[in-house]
């Protein structure tokens, strides 16, 4: 018995933001004083060492419930299914639903709940929940979806990842520029009739000296924004954590898998920093003493940004809807999903399509 994939949806904001659009922000340090460079300068080492060329932000109407939604639709279209014979929701994000102009999270209800709603399910045994686990939050969800369905408390349910990052940062802070919105969604059923599905998985969470490298913090403008907390990270310390640990993360969960690294036809890691992928891949193939292969690894950061849990469901969908000409996902294939962020919490799954 295995848990399949059998659709798969996202929405893709429509505003697009080059860097240009941060041309005249004011940058600041933590002690709030001018960066020496040009805002020009900061663009194209963001550029050289993310990738990012552009992100794009959800509608000002909009909210990460209302992405989640248009995500999980596409989702339930591509699968197929009556959206009443689903018995989970789970929706990954961190933030909640954050209006347009404000940092205020709103919760309550969940966001699961409320695309439940506007789905207009009235099967009250489809349970809804949200789990916030960081970036890592939409693979989480799917191990979860997983045990619920190998165990036998459910038969299909709805993942989904969504984010509007773009409205908890901090506009002093170079930072910033890496975030986007998103969504992402996929509905998961079991499978007996083939071999497809999970083949096995992988969490950890490391909370000793690693929790606050992802954190809540005050404006590096204090004078502006005295009272207002914002998402701020430690790059280099994430940076330096990701590739100590993913890399092995990555390599216990494919060895359990049972298939050899010869088999692995792509990888699909979250889209944080397009050099700290590559630095991961790189690093998780060394492990088997072998060179990375070309085109193992899809990318749309560049395009995209970083929109969170939104980011593996999302380039999932643009895969699998075949709107990535140089990436194909074919019958057979066996892909590994890795991802890394705030808690510092790691997690990945092996699937064969």
């Amino acid at each position: 018995m295995m848990t399949k994939i059998i659709g798969v949806g996202n929405y893709i904001p429509s505003e697009t933001i080059t860097n240009l659009f941060f041309d005249e922000h004011i940058f600041l340090n933590e002690e709030g004083i001018l960066l020496k460079d040009n805002n020009a300068s900061i663009s194209e080492k963001l550029k050289k060492i993310t990738g990012i060329e552009e992100r794009r932000y959800a509608d000002s109407s909009q909210v990460t419930s209302d992405l989640g939604f248009i995500a999980a639709q596409a989702a339930i279209e591509n699968a197929e299914i009556d959206p009443e014979t689903l018995d989970y929701i789970i929706f990954a994000h961190n933030f909640g639903d954050v209006r347009f102009g404000t940092v205020q999270s709103d919760m309550v209800p969940s966001l699961a709940a409320r695309v439940k709603h506007l789905l207009g399910i009235r099967n009250n045994f489809c349970v809804a929940y949200d789990i916030l686990f960081g970036c890592p939050g939409w693979i989480e969800a799917v191990i979860q979806a997983n045990a619920f369905i190998k165990s036998g408390i459910a038969k299909r349910c709805l993942v989904i990842g969504a984010e509007t990052l773009s409205r908890v940062v901090d506009i002093h802070d170079r930072d910033s520029m890496i975030y986007a919105d998103g969504a992402g969604a996929a509905v998961l059923e079991i499978n007996t009739d083939d071999d497809s599905g999970i083949k096995s998985h992988l969490s950890a969470s490391y909370t000793l000296t690693e929790k606050d490298y992802l954190y809540f913090g005050k404006s590096y403008n204090n004078e502006k924004c005295p009272n207002t907390r914002y998402i701020k990270m430690d790059g280099r310390k994430i940076y330096e954590f990701a590739l100590s640990h993913v890399p092995e993360a990555m390599k216990k969960c494919f060895d359990d898998s049972g298939y050899s690294i010869e088999q692995l036809n792509k990888i699909i890691i979250h889209q944080a920093n397009e050099k700290m992928d590559e630095a991961i891949v790189n690093r998780f193939y060394q492990l088997y003493q072998t060179p990375m292969p070309k085109e193992i690894m899809p990318m749309v950061i560049h395009k995209l940004g970083n929109s969170s849990v939104a980011t593996i469901p999302s380039l999932l969908a643009m895969i699998l809807n075949g709107e990535l000409g140089d990436h194909e996902i074919q019958k057979n294939d066996i892909v590994l999903f890795a991802s890394v962020g705030a808690g510092m919490n790691i997690n990945a799954f092996v699937y064969q399509f």
